[in-house]
């Protein structure tokens, strides 16, 4: 993807000599002050001068990031976060890449980056402590279990009531499991999304709960004989909007939202999504 600096154009301002006959009104232009745009690159709160400090987990998933590398521009959330840094005026080697565990991103504190890209849902709990751009992603929940097992012949969410289900800590997926679907007995709840899935292949569980673009990698690529059992979307503080995080107050907020926005209306966001997380599979939803 080809990113798009931002240039910001400096007026020079002109002296201009006004003789005593010249018409009252023909005041002189004076340039705007290049310092007072709070979104010119030079003039971005960043962590270092000149540099965009990126955080993310480690491992980088599928389909957010390949070869778990950010610092390629492959995967969806790398992508959004070069063209976002490009809108910001920054080229790719003025982009910096930190590891920042998904389950201490949302903490309150000073942090390590300027944002953080890393599925991290818009909640407001976590509002009180942080930051978050608007919306980039809005992912459904997605259910995946083994072929021929009980968490496979679900076909509601009624269904899964009755069976082990589980997913990560700190996740919507969790919340969602808890709060719309109730199971009977408490969900079991993992470190990370490496330890879910292989307790689903160790039938300690019949099914796990992701966001549906990571739902289509575990099936596609990590789990062999498994299956997305279907999909749902979930309303209020459940809901999968993805968005970035920021130190609670921080001024960069509104320059990264402007980006988006740029972003957004020129299609760049759309042809992103398109190119990473086009569906291959007619998933059913779960009523």
């Amino acid at each position: 993807m080809r990113l798009r600096p931002a240039f910001l154009a400096a007026v020079p301002a002109l002296a201009l000599a006004v003789s005593a006959c010249a018409p009252v009104d023909d005041e002189p232009t004076v340039a705007a002050d290049p310092g007072s745009d709070p979104c010119a690159t030079e003039s971005l709160p960043l962590l270092e001068a000149g540099t965009l400090t990126i955080g993310t987990d480690s491992p980088a998933y599928e389909p957010w990031f390949a070869d778990n590398d950010p610092t390629n521009g492959k995967g969806y959330e790398s992508a959004v976060a070069y063209a976002v840094a490009g809108e910001l005026g920054f080229s790719a080697d003025e982009v910096t890449w930190v590891t920042v565990p998904f389950n201490t991103s949302y903490k309150p504190g000073a942090k390590t980056f300027d944002f953080d890209i890393n599925q991290i849902s818009i909640t407001p709990q976590r509002a009180e402590v942080v930051d978050f751009s608007d919306g980039y992603y809005s992912a459904a929940q997605a259910v995946v279990a083994l072929e021929g097992t009980a968490g496979a012949d679900a076909t509601s969410l009624e269904d899964l009531k009755g069976l082990r289900l589980g997913a990560q800590t700190g996740t919507t997926s969790l919340t969602a499991i808890r709060d719309v679907i109730q199971p009977e007995a408490d969900p079991l709840v993992f470190e990370d999304t490496n330890i879910a899935k292989q307790a689903l292949k160790n039938d300690q569980v019949d099914a796990i709960l992701a966001d549906l673009p990571t739902a289509f990698y575990i099936s596609a690529v990590e789990i062999g004989g498994s299956t997305i059992v279907g999909q749902f979307q979930v309303e209020g503080e459940s809901s999968e909007q993805f968005g970035m995080l920021f130190e609670k107050d921080s001024a960069l907020v509104s320059c990264v939202n402007e980006a988006l926005a740029a972003l957004e209306a020129d299609g760049t966001m759309a042809a992103i999504e398109q190119e990473w997380l086009s569906d291959a599979v007619d998933v059913p939803e779960l009523p």
